[in-house]
């Protein structure tokens, strides 16, 4: 989908609401990536999402931190601690992300101070927490100015943050070591998280308008409208906009939704403007309103309409009202669950992986195949994918038991098959299980074709749908590593509008320079759903493609590229069927199957 101001891809399609921008995707999306870290937000990357009525790529997550039976470091009192935490970058470095205040004389303390990360889903991401007992000449400065070599090292813990937010609690309790894993009796240090709770908060509308004017000649006009929040510039920044509705002064929209986080506050200004759509991107204002969700709200409860007024084009005249108004026909203030709810309540997600045996890899003994296991230790694109995307998806999975399979190749003189196991087992234990059947199983399969995706769909199709006899809980993801031109195109379009239905999700990796136009197909990004042979259209988007070539030029980050819209694939599921967290508190709500704007 494109931006508020963009309808150049899936042009009528409405943007914004409680969708997360995991639903985007394409080079652009990609770029929010903040940091290799991905703890670190990048402001102008984020302004540019906002700009566009669209929710960055990460949650903003609060760390609250406290300790328990540190050592004593001071002689004449207790120890004043104080923690630091760091991201791990990639490339081993670290990067601080906050520091709390300073706890005089306590070997327990309850920091106040809260520390700010983003949580990437689509990254793994170590954190480091340092705690120092400060010297008491420092007490009267700014913690940010303190040297931390001037200060008593009490002891260190490390985590991925991905651990905690899949806890029930959310809070996770860490061993402190010394430094360079110096074990001892350095006490423990506890860290909670919680997500920033206006992106909780949502406002439900149904709004329509009445007696528009007419800006077409040879037929009527092509509403939609496009809602903007006045920041403290005067400027209006997009939040969200409708579908279109077509050949109708009278439309009635879809049920819209905006989060606190996209409005700020009931009182906070917005421009609401109705246009007629053109196709050349170039839409016509019919009329505009500024009012607020207070505003909103009023109208809803009075059962009354708002007059839309066309500004002036000179300015000392007065805007001229239209007889079109706008109308509020519902209105609920709800909170909505997110992809984090349903993880730490137990909710997980199962890995699959099925590899190209096709001969287009070229034969595995040579160096110059896509194959190749370098004796080195390097490792070859298919090895990287798994890699790179089963370090992160198998944190969500709790027995760690994955289905390995392969196609195109063929087992032991016998037929060519398009759906085998790697191993004799139908499950491998964890990615290292599958990194060892891959490598066995190039031993004993001949490479073949054609390249078939249709059977491995279909087999990961039936896992999925035979869990649901047994549990809710379970989403399965399935990634595909190919290397050649698809040739059953219409059967595997067929199998993925049946598995559009099912908890599943499908990641395709290309590796080598094949024509991957296909993919790009089923990735379904420009806006249009599968259709499959008998005419029924997907109920969801649940592909996602990336070139590896794209990754090389550094483009795009692999993982990103696959996982980003994975939790927005996972909550347009759960939120189709109408299945909350497990033993959920609370008063919230499930949003309803015609607000999901996929």
């Amino acid at each position: 989908m494109g931006g508020c101001f963009s309808d150049v891809s899936g042009g009528k399609a409405a943007v914004g609401g409680v969708h997360n921008l995991q639903h985007q995707s394409g080079p652009s999306s990609n770029v929010a990536a903040a940091s290799s870290s991905g703890t670190a937000e990048n402001e102008a990357v984020d302004f540019f999402f906002r700009s566009k009525g669209l929710q960055p790529l990460f949650t903003r997550i609060e760390l609250s931190l406290s300790a328990s039976k540190l050592r004593d470091r001071d002689l004449m009192s207790k120890s004043d601690p104080m923690a630091v935490v760091y991201a791990q970058k990639r490339n081993g470095t670290l990067e601080e992300l906050g520091r709390t205040e300073v706890i005089m004389n306590s070997l327990d303390p309850m920091w106040i101070q809260k520390i700010n990360v983003l949580f990437h889903f689509e990254i793994v991401q170590p954190l480091i927490f340092q705690v120092y007992d400060v010297d008491s000449k420092y007490h009267n400065l700014s913690t940010k100015v303190l040297k931390l070599n001037e200060q008593d090292f009490l002891g260190e813990a490390t985590c991925l943050l991905s651990e905690i937010m899949t806890l029930r609690s959310r809070s996770m309790t860490l061993k402190l070591h010394g430094k360079e894993g110096h074990i001892g009796d350095f006490g423990s240090i506890t860290v909670h998280a919680e997500e920033t709770i206006d992106s909780k908060i949502a406002t439900e509308m149904r709004l329509r308008c009445s007696n528009l004017d007419n800006k077409d000649l040879f037929s009527k006009s092509d509403p939609f409208l496009r809602i903007s929040r006045v920041v403290e510039s005067g400027n209006p920044v997009p939040i969200c906009k409708t579908e279109v509705v077509n050949n109708n002064l009278d439309p009635v929209w879809k049920p819209l939704c905006i989060t606190l986080q996209q409005y700020t506050s009931k009182a906070n200004p917005l421009v609401i403007e109705c246009f007629d759509f053109n196709s050349s991107g170039n839409h016509t204002l019919i009329g505009k309103l500024q009012t607020s969700i207070e505003g909103l709200e009023l109208l809803y409860k009075e059962k009354i309409g708002a007059n839309l007024v066309i500004p002036s084009s000179r300015h000392q005249e007065r805007e001229k009202i239209l007889k079109g108004k706008l109308f509020v026909d519902g209105f609920i203030e709800k909170q909505i669950y997110s992809f984090l709810d349903y993880i730490s309540s137990g909710f997980e997600l199962n890995f699959m992986v099925a590899i190209d045996f096709t001969a287009s890899n070229g034969d595995p003994r040579r160096p110059d195949s896509l194959h190749y296991i370098d004796p080195s230790g390097r490792l070859n694109a298919y090895q990287q994918a798994i890699m790179d995307v089963g370090e992160v998806i198998q944190v969500y999975d709790s027995d760690k038991k994955f289905p390995a399979w392969g196609f195109g190749g063929r087992m032991y003189n016998g037929p060519v098959s398009h759906c085998f196991n790697l191993s004799g087992n139908t499950e491998v234990e964890g990615v290292q299980g599958i990194m060892a059947a891959y490598q066995n199983a190039l031993h004993t399969v001949s490479l073949h074709g054609p390249t078939l995706f249709g059977h491995v769909v279909n087999q990961a199709a039936q896992i999925a749908a035979q869990s649901l006899s047994q549990s809710s809980s379970k989403y399965f993801v399935l990634l595909i590593i190919t290397d050649g031109a698809l040739t059953d195109l219409q059967e595997t379009k067929d199998a993925l509008v049946r598995a559009s239905d099912l908890p599943l999700s499908i990641l395709i990796v290309g590796v080598g320079n094949a024509d991957f136009g296909a993919m790009e197909i089923l990735d379904a990004d420009n806006g249009q759903r599968l259709e499959s042979s008998t005419g029924r259209i997907a109920t969801r988007d649940i592909v996602q493609f990336v070139p590896i070539r794209d990754v090389h030029r550094g483009d795009i980050s692999m993982v990103q590229g696959l996982l980003e819209e994975l939790p927005g694939q996972f909550l347009t599921y759960m939120r189709s069927k109408g299945v909350k967290p497990l033993n959920f508190d609370g008063n919230q709500v499930p949003i309803p199957p015609d607000l999901l704007f996929t």
